[in-house]
């Protein structure tokens, strides 16, 4: 359709609200205003209307201006305690500095909206290409009190320097790329640090386009506040009962943590089976044995579960060589990783810490190690006050043992 003809029917062009759900109470917390044009063969999307750079600037914002006015109108009308989000092409805001948004809002606000519902939706993208020449803007515009949301984080990886700088109230993820069969670990990587950031700056990660069970227990597994998509409930021109998936939300997220327990359960069992084996081996140890003498009954003993096997001090001085298996699943020496330090590892401090205060072992998560490029985990076990055993445990056992992975 000519985008001029889409001006010429602006009065059939209607709001629909896609519902945004919450993982705690498991109700709306808000909703999408999406634009539809209404024809003869049903409502259309008018998504591209506003993609499209080459429509007239002054014909975007008129339209803008007029969703999100039948949209506060139909807000206002049904006395809803949710969230309304606006998209807002950054280049557009940035135009008129706001004024055509914010003086919409100020109208409403005298008739009783409470700015604080409103969300202001931008793509991390078009943010990225304005953000450090407008920061003053950016600020501005937070101090009038309603929420800003950055869209489409993480798709083409992530600005974290970006982020933390901007500080959305709100980050939404889009899954709907992703395969549904099986997520890059990538991704979940990616995702993780995000739910991170999310939490050292004070907002709340939503993930969008969820059309599927995997994809609603992934964005679970990763820290989604938020869920939004076709899988919980499609974007329609009224608004829906606050409580309409609450039921289906509880029955999908009681699958996730009877998942997620036989995942804990396996990790405590693989723990428990290591730390018991490593008692009976330390018993073998001698006064007299060097460190290497050590690795190598230990990888004797432990050969079922390990690939690589070294000792380290209380400060990440690695006192023995590496034993390694090699092509032939043989164990040798390999003198060169002594003395290299690890204390520059995630977590390599507070785990020694957390071993010396407990008395036991740890399982990591799951990573990719540098040399061998694939999932492997590390367990890690005190053998005195000042030293430590790692063993490096490889995807092909991991992947063997259901739920390691």
């Amino acid at each position: 359709m000519d985008p001029l003809d889409v001006m010429m029917t602006k009065e059939k062009v209607i709001p629909y609200y896609q519902p945004i759900f919450s993982a705690d109470k498991q109700l709306v917390v808000g909703y999408e205003v999406l634009a539809r044009l209404q024809t003869e063969e049903g409502d259309k999307s008018l998504g591209w209307f506003f993609q499209d750079k080459n429509i007239p600037d002054e014909y975007r914002l008129e339209l803008d201006e007029h969703i999100q006015k039948r949209a506060l109108d139909d807000f206002m009308g049904t006395d809803q305690s949710t969230f309304l989000f606006f998209n807002y092409d950054t280049s557009l805001l940035l135009k008129d500095n706001g004024d055509t948004f914010i003086k919409t809002l100020e109208s409403y606000q005298q008739k009783g909206l409470k700015l604080q519902q409103i969300v202001l939706e931008l793509k991390e993208d078009d943010v990225a290409e304005h953000f450090f020449d407008n920061k003053h803007f950016f600020y501005y515009i937070q101090s009038f009190g309603f929420r800003l949301a950055l869209d489409d984080v993480g798709h083409n990886g992530s600005n974290l320097d970006l982020i933390a700088m901007f500080k959305p109230n709100i980050i939404k993820v889009d899954v709907s790329f992703m395969e549904d069969e099986e997520f890059p670990h990538l991704y979940s990587e990616v995702h993780q640090s995000l739910s991170m950031l999310s939490r050292k700056i004070g907002a709340t990660l939503l993930f969008e386009g969820v059309s599927s069970f995997s994809q609603l227990n992934y964005a679970w597994r990763n820290g989604g506040r938020y869920y939004q998509g076709f899988y919980l409930r499609s974007p329609s021109s009224t608004f829906v009962e606050p409580g309409c998936c609450r039921e289906k939300m509880q029955k999908e997220f009681h699958h996730f943590i009877v998942y997620e327990r036989k995942k804990m359960e396996a990790q405590f069992t693989l723990t428990n089976d290591l730390t018991t084996q490593l008692k009976q081996t330390m018993k073998t140890f001698s006064p007299d044995d060097t460190y290497d003498e050590m690795i190598k009954k230990v990888a004797k003993d432990c050969d079922r579960y390990a690939f690589r096997i070294y000792v380290c001090d209380a400060e990440g001085f690695q006192q023995s060589s590496n034993a390694e298996k090699n092509d032939q699943k043989e164990w040798v020496l390999l003198e060169e990783g002594r003395f290299k330090n690890w204390s520059w590892r995630p977590y390599f401090l507070e785990n020694i810490m957390r071993m010396n205060i407990e008395k036991r072992g740890f399982l990591s998560d799951l990573y990719t190690d540098i040399e061998r490029d694939e999932r492997i985990r590390t367990y890690s076990y005190p053998i005195s006050d000042n030293l430590y055993l790692f063993l490096d445990i490889p995807y092909n056992y991991l992947f063997e043992q259901e739920g390691l992975l």
